[in-house]
């Protein structure tokens, strides 16, 4: 239980609140970190399915929606937010640009937590590519058995290869996801629905069971489960794709947490 915090709804009329952007593992332990302080602040996510990302203590702070530029701002208004914490998806760019951008205009502080890199293995079972672009315009995925485990939004950049290999797709067990997989070519055979982390042993299996040659992943980071196909693409001799994040310039970073305790409040108590 995280004392000091059941109450919070009660007393947000009493200041300002933080908005923490969020939707991933990490904004999770750094909502139960603000709680612990005791900072006022919102969760906003974008599925009802994150929501059991964070503890039963938060929950009356979490907020499912989708917002644009326009609707960021009158958010931030209406909730008399102090400074935004931007802990959303490392490949979720729409979402920190426009964070950033309210940020500006409306003079507010701006602190954005990105996960932790890992170090760039050199094994040759490794490429690294720097966007989906330099991967669909090249040969790499021709004549492969080849797993896309890099969420449902890129999906319909691969549409035009599919009768040119054998692509396959795992993806979050949500309607939209399959909508989407199903849209952009893949059969139900060629679709797996798994909610992360996935251990070793079967990321293995999986990958046995489908006789894949080549898997694409995106650069998430240990969270993300890039370490453990780091370690099958080695173990299976099998060609493993990871695609850079995109490369920002943000007004404040830090992959720190108490870093984000301390910006909470430095911003909240002013």
């Amino acid at each position: 239980m995280l004392s000091g915090y059941s109450n919070i709804a009660s007393h947000f009329d009493r200041g300002k609140c933080l908005w923490l952007i969020g939707g991933t593992s990490e904004s999770q332990s750094i909502a139960a970190a603000m709680a612990r302080h005791n900072l006022l602040f919102y969760i906003t996510i974008t599925t009802e399915t994150a929501r059991k990302l964070y503890p039963k203590a938060v929950q009356e702070s979490v907020l499912v929606r989708a917002m644009n530029l326009e609707q960021m701002t009158h958010f931030c208004r209406s909730h008399r937010i102090a400074a935004i914490v931007d802990a959303s998806h490392p490949y979720a760019i729409a979402v920190s640009d426009s964070a950033i951008m309210v940020a500006q205009t409306q003079n507010l502080p701006y602190l954005r937590y990105e996960r932790p890199c890992l170090r760039r293995n050199e094994d040759t079972q490794v490429i690294y590519l720097k966007d989906f672009a330099t991967l669909l315009q090249g040969q790499y995925l021709m004549n492969q058995r080849a797993l896309l485990t890099v969420g449902f939004r890129p999906l319909p950049l691969f549409q035009s290869w599919q009768n040119r290999t054998t692509l396959f797709a795992r993806i979050l067990p949500s309607q939209t996801a399959l909508d989407v997989a199903i849209n952009s070519g893949f059969t139900s055979n060629r679709l797996m629905a798994m909610r992360p982390p996935i251990s070793q042993p079967l990321e293995a299996a999986l990958w046995r069971q489908w006789n894949i040659s080549m898997v694409v992943t995106k650069a998430s980071g240990k969270a993300g489960g890039e370490d453990i196909k780091r370690l099958v693409a080695e173990e299976l001799g099998i060609s493993l794709i990871i695609i850079d994040r995109p490369r920002r310039i943000y007004p404040q970073m830090t992959s720190n947490i108490e870093d984000v305790l301390k910006f909470c409040h430095q911003h909240l108590s002013v």
